[in-house]
């Protein structure tokens, strides 16, 4: 791209290459003149070279590209000091979010671990905290209380009448349930990302993600409160379930858990206030506070010391397990019934990591690859199904406690991932006695992130009303249709609104101010009408950017064929008349020799020496007519040359367009019989002046400047399909029957490929209808038809009298008020 320094002068801007991007430039170059067959450049695209190889190698591992620039010296204590802080944070979220997603706490600590350490090998982005979060939580929650209900898991006890739950068993068959579920997502991913269709994410727009996220908040805190009350409320699945467990809640308010709230309570405020501290304190601080882990650890000391779970029966973590389980492979047995769950915790959880990866990498300059992260993610929650873990992505508040803790690059989560695995193998049966209350305590209190996002409401309000309908309809949908069915409502309507705003565009007619903007800034280029429409034109718009075309140029081209039709029938009506009067004139004259007995030349009468017409050239019957088509006040004029007329040569009409032509300004026309199109012409002006003045020209609305071009500006369109190309192709026909020359202006090049490959141009619409931009458009239709039209179409402002002008040997008549009026008419020609 060439742009202008200080100097005045050139300077030329081109992109910096790598030495294998440039060895692959140069060889492509190289090979550039010669044409291949398609075996040849078949196998030119398997072969390989040792550049692609590296390439390819560095773009499916990211790690050997920076691992060796890396530079401990400058990198190595920021992501140190990152790693430990983020890995602080994965305990107490790990253990709390495997509550949402009814597991075990251990697994958690699992799916902080394994999918961290495979997004360190695949990863493009630097600062996002791979992990477990709180709505994939809550997604999976979801599921394995579906397929593994508490009811399926009770056991008599003996021959007591009492059931017990088998608590050991559901829990394993939901780890496999999960992980299955974490299995078959991780494949989606890495299937999608293979096929480059990392776009995907964009279609969950920000208003729906942040929807989305506020729902799922809700979800996440009514699945807290039985853990929060020490009650156990019924769980239900499908839509409206959360109206059911919050019903089934209110219910058991009475038989709470004392202890247990308590807990809770005493929880809940230390951690709000040390986080409120926290915040106080953080420009001061270099590591944020661990608020989560002191909450975490004075929580499990006073229930160690209190012995709360036997004297006071609060329900506790429980065994925790010390050391790694060895892979195992989950249940495929399941993945018929949890595909869609599968596949929507693959589209949230890859839309939540690539919006905070590019936001990051925005802010820092690097970039992050849609597809790769699409690859990388997949591939942490494939290796994680096999390692007992569930769908992890990136956590919002871990990954800016990395980017603000001096993290540089994935180094900070391989320390974090060993946090994480010390605790595993030495300290996790010390948090055996830890209360479950604390951790639901924790998800609650970290989800107030989430709530604030209600605020989005305010603000969607006064920027745009269409994407504040997107994030209410979401909000609801999530909450009452759950998080499943609530995703692929939101995603539907999201993408009904985008059909909707490019079926209902907004047309305009631009004007000749620098830049062509809004006719309202603009004034308009006589005689040439510039349309364009915001949206591509396509089979759902094509028939409203018809209509909005007829709109904006005021010529109803529909009622004017129409009528044109019917006068052409007339004329050749006519046509058959003239002939047969000739025949019976020639048979009179044949008769009138024979009788005289000589033989004399007696000429042959015209139609308009017929004894049918009158002086004025009316005939009676057409007196009638006129003075009935006088009487119009509404519609269109359609004022007819005095000149005469050769039967074999084509009528000229002149059309006076007005405002809003009627049905029946056509109609009554074209019920005028044989004398209706000749005739005008032979009646005296005084007579015509004295019959038009019954026209009423005020009701034909504003009169503008005539119309000879119409220029469609197809900047906007990025496609256009066979639909479309029918449309404007009948454009070009219709119009040109009324003399009104088409040009299309500022198509691409793929879009001028399609119009080739749908039979667009023929004889009559050439390439020469084609113009790069509006400017060059409007210079062509200027100095093709603008002299023309100044002669032709000239106009005059007359004060209360009706004037006569001579154009090109052919007389218009101007209807005038007693105010200054400008007149717009617009030839037809054919007839």
């Amino acid at each position: 791209m060439d742009s202008t320094n200080r100097s005045g002068k050139y300077r030329v801007e081109r992109e910096v290459l790598d030495e294998l991007r440039l060895e692959e430039v140069t060889q492509r170059k190289a090979h550039s003149e010669i044409k291949y067959s398609l075996t040849e450049r078949l196998k030119e695209s398997l072969r390989c070279r040792v550049p692609r190889l590296k390439r390819s190698l560095m773009s499916s591992l990211p790690i050997l590209y920076w691992l060796p620039k890396y530079s401990v010296w400058d990198y190595g204590m920021p992501d140190l000091v990152s790693g430990i802080s983020v890995g602080i944070m994965h305990l107490p979220q790990g253990m709390a979010y495997a509550l949402l997603a009814s597991l075990p706490p251990v697994f958690g600590l699992y799916s902080s671990l394994y999918p961290t350490l495979i997004y360190f090998f695949f990863g493009t982005s630097r600062h996002i905290s791979i992990g477990t979060f709180t709505v994939l939580s809550i997604m999976v929650g979801s599921v394995t209380e579906r397929l593994a209900p508490d009811v399926d898991f009770f056991r008599r006890n003996g021959t007591n009448v009492t059931a017990e739950l088998d608590i050991s068993a559901r829990d394993a068959y939901r780890v496999q349930v999960a992980a299955a579920t974490t299995l078959l997502g991780g494949l989606i991913q890495v299937l999608l990302g293979l096929v480059k269709f990392g776009f995907v994410g964009t279609y969950l727009s920000e208003p729906l993600v942040r929807a989305y996220t506020t729902a799922a908040a809700g979800h996440a805190v009514v699945a807290q409160l039985k853990y929060i009350f020490g009650i156990s409320p019924t769980r239900f699945s499908g839509p409206l379930s959360l109206v059911y467990t919050l019903i089934d809640v209110c219910r058991l308010l009475p038989q709470t858990h004392l202890p247990t709230v308590v807990v809770s309570a005493v929880s809940m405020v230390f951690l709000i206030a040390a986080k409120e501290l926290n915040s106080f304190l953080s420009p001061k601080l270099p590591v944020p506070i661990p608020v989560e882990l002191i909450t975490i650890v004075a929580g499990t000391l006073i229930s160690n010391y209190a012995n709360l779970n036997n004297n006071y029966t609060v329900p506790v973590v429980g065994e925790i397990p010390s050391g790694l389980s060895a892979p195992s492979v989950p249940d495929v047995s399941v993945f018929g019934e949890v595909l869609g769950d599968a596949f929507a915790l693959a589209i949230v959880g890859y839309a939540i990591s690539i919006s905070l990866g590019k936001t990051f990498a925005l802010k820092h300059g690097y970039k992050v690859d849609s597809n790769q992260e699409l690859v990388a993610l997949g591939l942490s929650n494939s290796a994680g199904g096999f390692f007992q873990c569930f769908s992890v992505c990136a956590s919002m508040s871990r990954s800016l406690i990395q980017e603000t803790t001096g993290g540089k690059t994935q180094m900070a989560g391989l320390a974090s991932a060993v946090i994480v695995l010390v605790t595993i193998l030495k300290l996790g049966p010390l948090f055996q006695e830890l209360p479950k209350a604390v951790l639901a305590v924790i998800v609650f209190v970290n989800l107030k992130g989430m709530f604030k996002q209600h605020a989005d409401i305010a603000v969607l309000w006064k920027r745009n009303k269409i994407d504040l309908v997107v994030w209410l309809v979401t909000w609801v949908s999530t909450l009452l249709l759950n998080l499943d069915l609530g995703l692929v409502a939101s995603v539907l309507f999201a993408l009904l609104t985008v059909i909707f705003r490019t079926q209902m565009p907004t047309y305009s007619v631009l004007g000749n101010v620098p830049g062509f903007f809004s006719v309202h800034q603009a004034k308009e280029i006589p005689g040439i009408t510039i349309f364009r429409s915001s949206a591509t034109v396509y089979f759902a718009n094509a028939e409203l950017y018809l209509e909005a075309l007829k709109e904006k140029s005021g010529l109803d081209i529909s009622k004017m064929i129409i009528y044109k039709r019917r006068q052409e029938a007339k004329q050749k009506r006519r046509e058959r008349r003239a002939k047969r009067r000739a025949k019976r004139q020639a048979r009179r004259e044949r008769r009138a020799q024979s009788a005289a007995g000589q033989l004399s030349g007696v000429p042959v009468l015209s139609v308009e020496q017929d004894a049918d017409w009158d002086d004025t050239g009316l005939s009676e019957d057409d007196a009638d007519k006129t003075e009935v088509w006088t009487e119009r006040e509404n519609g269109t004029v359609f004022v007819i040359p005095t000149s005469p007329q050769l039967l074999d040569s084509p009528c000229r009409w002149e059309y006076l367009k007005g405002g809003e032509p009627d049905s029946t300004s056509l109609s009554w026309l074209s019920d005028l019989q044989e004398g209706d199109t000749t005739t005008l012409a032979s009646s005296s002006e005084d007579t015509l002046s004295r019959d038009l003045e019954r026209v009423s020209l005020g009701s034909l609305g504003k009169w503008t400047w005539d119309i000879h071009s119409i220029i469609l500006d197809m900047s906007t369109a990025n496609f256009i399909d066979t639909v479309a190309t029918k449309t404007i192709k009948n454009i070009f026909q219709d119009f040109s029957e009324i003399d009104v020359d088409i040009y299309v202006a500022g198509c691409q090049a793929s879009v001028v490929e399609q119009l080739e490959r749908g039979d667009f141009f023929s004889e009559t619409i050439t390439k020469k209808h084609l113009f790069a931009s509006v400017h060059d458009a409007v210079l062509y239709c200027l100095n093709h038809r603008g002299a023309t039209s100044v002669s032709r179409y000239e106009t005059s402002v007359v004060s209360g009298q009706t004037t006569l002008f001579q154009f090109s040997q052919v007389q218009f008549l101007l209807l005038t008020t007693a105010n200054p009026v400008k007149l717009k008419h617009a030839r037809l020609t054919g007839f």
